[in-house]
């Protein structure tokens, strides 16, 4: 049993730490451990990689997770990791710096992520994602984890779910967990995945942190929450005017929607790469509907309804006189 300390002042590591339990209690740590305890994404034993971009998002998640491993019962492991893609030297100093404010005991693996994606005739944002998403895998396979813990939070999802739309034509989110297609046994996992941005961000600016923006070099040097600068940030902006402008239920209602697809009212959908189209069974479905309708006695029951609830139903033939055949 640990020693209770007594009267020793809390050291700036733990003063942040506890800002999330104490201060952010309701709206970062409570969704925190909602999030896991809904979707599932710990199990007893787990051995979590948590990835730090350097962002406030997976920095907050490390701190969160150190809070969680020491303070719980649930037997779990946890091992953080900085793959660092790249960075330049202000960008890379700056994560190290928040390392060591937060006292976070993580592994800096550097990569040469960026000089390969640069070069590439490939689109460099889609390259690096997916470069960064597989060395992520790799690296936490060689730590001997079989999850691996992402930042992304609530704002990041409706995004995600929005830019489909708008940009790829199909309707599908971000997942709060995905198991790898490409590594046997691992998973990736969005602990934030109920956490507003804006509560991650009155958190950095109450305990006055400083994190690098973006790791990717296309946007490290744009003003935040340009409008041009990607697609994201545009989408952002978007849902931003539609909330002042159209409802202010909009995030919530595009949260909902993918959790509230109603399969019966979309044109096609796809499972398990197979797509289907709403035509595969309607035949099918109307001979059922045409069974159950004379079976049932449906529409004299509609009829007699009708007729006891309306006036008798007027049919003015002129035009067809006048103009038919």
């Amino acid at each position: 049993m640990k020693e209770k300390r007594k009267n020793v002042p809390l050291s700036k590591a733990e003063q942040i730490e506890r800002s999330l339990y104490t201060t952010f209690q309701h709206e970062i740590y409570r969704k925190f451990t909602e999030a896991i305890t809904i979707y599932d994404l710990l199990k007893p034993n787990d051995r979590i990689c948590v990835c730090i971009s350097g962002g406030k998002d997976s920095m907050m998640l490390a701190l969160l997770f150190k809070h969680l491993h020491r303070y719980t019962k649930f037997p779990f492991e946890v091992t953080y990791l900085v793959m660092d893609p790249g960075y330049n030297a202000l960008n890379r100093a700056q994560i190290e710096k928040n390392l060591e404010t937060l006292e976070i005991p993580a592994t800096i693996v550097s990569t040469d992520i960026f000089a390969i994606s640069n070069e590439s005739v490939v689109p460099a944002c889609y390259l690096c994602a997916k470069m960064r998403r597989g060395a992520l895998y790799r690296i936490a396979k060689r730590l001997g984890c079989n999850k691996i813990a992402l930042g992304h939070h609530y704002d990041d999802v409706i995004e995600t779910t929005l830019m489909n739309m708008l940009n790829a034509g199909s309707f599908q989110t971000m997942l709060p967990k995905v198991h790898s297609d490409h590594f046997a046994g691992m998973e990736l996992i969005r602990p934030l995945y109920l956490v507003r941005e804006e509560y991650v961000k009155a958190w950095a600016e109450a305990n006055e942190l400083t994190f690098i923006r973006c790791a990717c070099r296309f946007t490290e040097n744009a003003p935040e929450e340009h409008p041009e600068g990607s697609k994201r940030a545009m989408t952002k902006q978007l849902i931003k005017r539609l909330k002042e402008e159209y409802s202010p239920f909009i995030e919530k209602n595009l949260f909902k929607s993918a959790a509230n697809v109603n399969v019966d009212m979309v044109l096609g959908y796809k499972d398990h790469g197979e797509m289907h189209t709403f035509l595969d069974h309607y035949a099918e479905e109307c001979e059922n509907l045409d069974r159950k309708i004379k079976e049932e006695g449906i529409e004299e029951a509609a009829e007699e309804k009708a007729q006891g609830e309306h006036s008798e139903l007027v049919f003015d033939d002129r035009f067809k006189e006048k103009f038919g055949a």
